[in-house]
């Protein structure tokens, strides 16, 4: 890992400096603005940035017919507080502003689907890392995002347009969903247990190579030789993408209108936030306190299961309940005519038009740059993470610690983030979380830098890099997703 030391800041720093310099540029001329966006061809004007973030604030998906009955329908409460409300009820509307009975349904049904989908991702989100870094070494990572989630993300992408422009939303959705959870029982149940007869030896691997015995063929022969390892790691790398952005936001950008969507989207990124605490904790509790990692996976298994069964039926619910409210409202004149569909853009179109953009291209290498720059320290953290837990289940615990507190501190940032970018502005929230990525690096590299060879500097190079990972992922989610979902 020593040889990786010199370049890795060097790399971690660059980024971040492209950061800032690209947050400044697309803010020379004032904040982002919708405006400064080239104006979509004609072939489909439904706006091409698909609003996928789980605490995307500035969301604003279509408006519904029903707004202009909102009173009605939320049981003739008034969206604005009344003067003559006192402290109590001022505080419930501003920490839970959802009114009347049909409201409260809505929302629950729809952030459940929310809660499920993170609570599953958090889950196999945790045992893809032990699989992979207790197997093969945290530098697989690295490997496995560019040469197997990368073409597998791409083919995915491909498949999905072709379906979409063949299946009702309905069926879109189960046919998305659902594959991803049979594999996650499939591995459980018949592949790992299996892995023996179905994985080649290690040595088999090097030997094929010619002897690899270090650097770069070393980390392959390990991947080749925990295959079966490596494509979970895929297909939870994809779930992470699919999930949220594809299956949760595009329902709710459909069934939430314009109204509702200003006091919904907050309290839907507050369940996403306490999803992580709940399945953390179940992997600290129960799960890690398996006799091997084999049955660890039987009870993560099952949690999974579980919450792909609560996705697809809080799904079902939250449509019929929309479907049967907007019916009722069809009955009592209430909505004034159906949308129309849309014409859809081609991947290549879309492609086109998100290069036209100049602000477009800046807040995709923002992302790009956040990408790279977590992926630099996180796996040199797990590496020293691996190091001083090298049993799977010891590993498997700490990460369930880590998903709590990354759960637990999302919440708290979310609920101050929003001021922040409020008061100060879409610069000073999208300036924040490059700067306090270098910030708390500097102690974790410097511990690295001094060396790893007491069982002292090694805990303490983990808890930095620990605090370093925290940080830069909660204010990722409570202030980069934001402002770079704002337009």
């Amino acid at each position: 890992m020593r040889q990786h030391i010199l370049i890795l800041p060097l790399l971690y720093t660059v980024q971040l400096l492209l950061q800032v310099e690209f947050v400044l540029s697309s803010t020379e001329s004032g904040n982002l603005s919708i405006n400064n966006i080239p104006k979509r061809p004609s072939i489909g004007k439904k706006r091409i940035v698909a609003n996928m973030k789980s605490n995307a604030l500035s969301r604003k998906p279509k408006a519904s017919a029903v707004d202009g009955k909102e009173t009605a329908i939320r049981g003739g409460y008034s969206e604005g507080e009344n003067e003559s409300d006192g402290p109590l009820t001022k505080l419930r509307k501003t920490l839970f502003p959802i009114y009347g009975k049909m409201e409260v349904q809505k929302f629950l049904l729809i952030g459940s689907i929310k809660f499920f989908i993170i609570l599953a991702l958090t889950l196999t989100r945790d045992t893809k890392d032990t699989l992979v870094v207790t197997e093969c070494g945290a530098e697989a990572i690295a490997f496995l995002k560019i040469y197997g989630v990368l073409p597998a993300a791409t083919a995915f992408i491909a498949l999905y347009s072709k379906m979409a422009s063949m299946l009702g939303k309905e069926a879109l959705f189960y046919t998305t969903c659902i594959p991803f959870f049979v594999f996650f029982l499939v591995f459980d149940k018949s592949i790992y247990p299996h892995r023996g007869s179905l994985q080649p030896s290690l040595e088999s691997v090097q030997q094929f190579f010619g002897g690899a015995t270090n650097g770069g063929m070393l980390i392959l022969a390990k991947i080749i030789s925990n295959w079966t390892s490596a494509l979970f790691y895929i297909f939870s790398e994809i779930y992470s993408s699919v999930s949220v952005g594809l299956l949760f936001w595009q329902f709710a950008n459909d069934v939430v209108n314009v109204n509702q969507a200003k006091r919904f989207y907050p309290l839907f990124a507050q369940m996403s936030g306490l999803a992580p605490v709940v399945a953390g904790q179940y992997v600290v509790r129960y799960t890690s306190k398996a006799p091997d990692f084999e049955t660890s996976l039987h009870r993560l298994t099952n949690a999974v299961s579980f919450a792909g069964v609560m996705i697809c039926m809080f799904y079902k619910l939250a449509r019929d309940f929309v479907e049967r409210t907007e019916r009722s409202d069809d009955d009592d004149g209430m909505t004034a005519t159906k949308k129309k569909e849309k014409p859809r853009m081609s991947m290549v179109e879309s492609a086109k038009f998100l290069a036209s953009s100049k602000y477009l291209r800046l807040i995709a290498t923002l992302v790009l740059g956040y990408g790279l720059s977590i992926n630099f320290t996180e796996i040199m953290w797990k590496s020293l993470v691996k190091k001083k837990y090298p049993n799977a289940l010891e590993y498997q615990a700490f990460m369930g610690n880590f998903s709590s507190a990354v759960g637990l501190g999302t919440c708290i940032v979310i609920f101050f983030g929003v001021h922040v970018i409020r008061i100060l502005g879409w610069r000073i929230g999208a300036i924040a979380t490059p700067c306090i990525m270098a910030l708390v690096a500097l102690p974790f590299f410097a511990c690295i830098f001094m060396g790893l060879d007491t069982p002292a500097t090694l805990r303490l190079a983990v808890v930095f890099g620990t605090v370093q990972s925290l940080l830069s992922k909660t204010s990722k989610y409570a202030l980069f997703d934001p402002v770079s979902s704002s337009f």
